[in-house]
C-alpha cells in the first residue's frame, strides 16, 4: 500500500492500528524524494539519516506507548527556519555555510509533537520572491507544469506537498508567501493572525535568533487537507516561551459554525488595482456558488468593507519600509525622482525611504482598517477572494523584478501589484486560510482564500474543512496518486 498521498490525520491513525511504521512511511518519502525531485527541486537540504533516526525513535516511543499529535509523520521544513545542523542560507550566497547550532522554535514544536522531519524545503533569494529559485539550490518547478513558478517564497514547501514528499510543511507568510505557492500547487495553507506563532529562528542568518514581534510576517501551516491544517497550527501556536518566560499555549476560539448553511460569507473577486483574470475569476464562483448550495448566506458586496485601494496602498508602505531594513537600496534622492507618480510602482518606490513619521502614520491608517473589519466582522463570518489575479505563472528570472510584468488575460501589468490580494489580510493581521478551488481551462490549480476574524482562526479553518468535499480538495499532479 501507498501512503505518500495520506493526510497526517490518516497516517496518525494508520500507526495507532499497526498497520504501518514511522519507519516505512519516512523509507517511502525518502524513495518518492529521490525518484521525482530532480525536476521539481523541492528538497534543497535532506536530511534523511536524522529522519530516518527519528522514525525509528517514533516507533519505539509509540511501542512504549506515547501517543503525541504528529508522532512518526514525516514532514518538511522550509529553508528559512533553523535546523539544528542544518545550513539556513535564505538563498543568499554569502552565508551558504551558515549552520545554526539551535532549532528554530516551530521546528522544535514540530519535533516535540513527534514529527519526522525530512529535510528543508526551496526558498527564493530572501524571501523576496513570488517565485522561488536562487543561486545555491537553482530553481523549484511546478508540479503541475515544470515551465511554471510553485510561487514563493514557501514555494518548495508546497511543491514537496504536491509531490507527496512528507504529510506537512511549515513556511511563512509576508506577501503571500504561503497562500501563493498553496494556490499555485493545489494544495492548503493558513496564515494565522498576526502574533499567534512565535517565529523566534526564523531569521535571516545574517541575524540573531532572539524573540520578535513582526510587523507583518507570520509562521504557518501547509497540508494537502483542512483538518491538517488545524492539527498543525495547534502545534505551531502559542507565543515565545522566552518572551513569557514558560511554554505557554493559547486558546483560540471555536468556529463561529459548525454547518456550513449556518455562515454568512462576502464574496469579493474585482480589485480596483489590477483585474481579476477570468481562470481566478471562475475559480471564485466556485466557492461562491458551493457556499448558496450549503445553504449559507452569501453577499456580494458591503459598505463596510474597508476601501481595498488605500489598503493596498498602506500595505505597500509597511511592506516595502520593513522589507528595506534588511536589503541595500538605491539612494533616497534618487528613489523620489523616479516615484513622482501615482502607481503602486510609485508607492512601493516612495516606501524604501519612508520616514518614521510617515510609517507612524501609515500604522495610524492601518488601526482605523482593522476597526473597519471588526464591524464588517459582525455582518460576515469570512470574506471569500482571490490570492493572486492568475494561476502559476511561467519562470521569469529577469534580474530587475521591478521591470518584470504578470500577464493577465492577455495584458500586461506590473509584477508587484499581483500582491495587492494578499496584502487584503496581511496588512492588518487577519487569519486567512488558502483552499484549492479547482483548474484552470489548461488544468492549473486555482485556490480562494478566505479571511476571517482576528484570532478568530478556528472560522476560516472550519469553512475550509466544510467546503472541501464540495470543491473537491486536494488531487495530485499527473503521475501522482491520490489515496484519501
Amino acid at each position: 500500500m501507498e501512503w505518500s498521498f495520506r493526510t497526517a490525520e490518516a497516517l496518525v491513525a494508520a500507526m495507532r492500528d499497526g498497520a504501518v511504521t514511522s519507519v516505512e512511511l519516512t523509507e517511502e518519502a525518502i524513495g518518492r524524494i529521490e525518484r521525482d525531485d530532480e525536476v521539481v527541486n523541492a528538497i534543497c537540504v535532506p536530511d534523511f539519516d536524522r529522519a530516518l533516526a527519528a522514525a525509528r525513535r517514533a516507533d519505539q516511543a509509540r511501542a512504549r506507548g506515547a501517543d503525541r499529535p504528529l508522532l512518526g509523520v514525516p514532514v518538511t521544513v522550509k529553508e528559512s527556519y533553523d535546523v539544528a545542523g542544518l545550513p539556513t542560507t535564505w538563498g543568499m550566497p554569502p552565508h551558504r555555510n551558515h549552520v545554526p547550532a539551535e532549532d528554530a522554535v516551530q521546528v522544535a514544536r514540530l519535533k516535540a509533537a513527534g514529527a519526522v522531519v525530512l529535510g528543508k524545503t526551496n526558498v527564493p533569494l530572501g524571501l523576496q520572491d513570488i517565485q522561488t529559485f536562487n543561486d545555491i539550490y537553482g530553481t523549484t518547478t511546478n508540479p503541475w507544469d515544470p515551465a511554471r513558478t510553485p510561487g514563493g517564497s514557501s514555494g518548495g514547501s508546497a511543491a514537496a506537498l504536491a509531490c507527496g514528499f512528507g504529510a506537512l510543511s511549515i513556511g511563512s507568510d509576508l506577501a503571500g508567501s504561503l497562500r501563493t505557492p498553496a494556490h499555485f500547487c493545489g494544495v492548503y495553507a493558513h496564515k494565522p493572525t498576526l502574533g499567534l506563532a512565535a517565529v523566534r529562528g526564523m531569521v535571516p542568518p545574517s541575524e540573531p535568533a532572539l524573540p520578535v514581534e513582526p510587523d507583518l510576517a507570520v509562521a504557518g501551516p501547509m497540508a494537502r487537507s483542512a483538518r491538517d491544517l488545524s492539527l498543525l497550527l495547534d502545534v505551531m501556536a502559542g507565543p515565545d516561551p522566552l518572551t513569557f518566560g514558560v511554554a505557554h499555549r493559547v486558546t483560540l476560539p471555536p468556529a463561529r459554525h459548525e454547518r456550513l448553511g449556518d455562515f454568512r460569507v462576502l464574496v469579493l473577486d474585482e480589485h480596483p488595482c489590477i483585474p481579476t483574470g477570468a481562470a481566478v475569476r471562475a475559480g471564485v464562483h466556485r466557492v461562491a456558488d458551493a457556499l448558496a448550495d450549503g445553504g449559507a448566506r452569501v453577499g456580494r458586496h458591503s459598505c463596510l468593507l474597508p476601501d481595498p485601494a488605500e489598503a493596498a496602498t498602506l500595505y505597500m508602505q509597511l511592506l516595502i519600509s520593513g522589507s528595506v531594513a534588511r536589503f541595500p537600496i538605491e539612494s533616497e534622492e534618487e528613489l523620489r525622482e523616479r516615484a513622482d507618480e501615482g502607481s503602486l510602482d510609485a508607492v512601493r518606490l516612495r516606501a524604501m525611504a519612508l520616514s518614521h513619521r510617515d510609517w507612524t502614520a501609515a500604522n495610524n491608517r492601518r488601526e482605523l482598517h482593522r476597526h473597519g473589519w471588526r464591524q464588517l466582522f459582525a455582518e460576515f463570518d469570512a470574506v471569500v477572494c482571490p490570492i493572486t489575479p492568475t494561476p502559476a505563472f511561467p519562470h521569469d528570472h529577469h534580474p530587475n523584478p521591478m521591470e518584470r510584468r504578470i500577464d493577465i488575460d492577455g495584458a500586461g501589468h506590473p509584477y508587484f501589484d499581483q500582491l495587492v490580494w494578499a496584502g487584503l489580510a496581511t496588512m492588518p493581521g487577519l487569519p486567512a486560510t488558502a483552499v484549492p478551488a479547482g483548474r484552470s481551462p489548461e488544468g492549473l490549480p486555482v485556490g480562494v482564500q478566505l479571511v476571517g476574524p482576528m484570532f478568530e482562526d478556528r472560522t476560516p479553518l472550519r469553512l475550509a474543512e466544510l467546503l472541501e468535499p464540495k470543491l473537491g480538495g486536494f488531487r495530485a499532479p499527473e503521475g501522482g496518486r491520490r489515496l484519501s
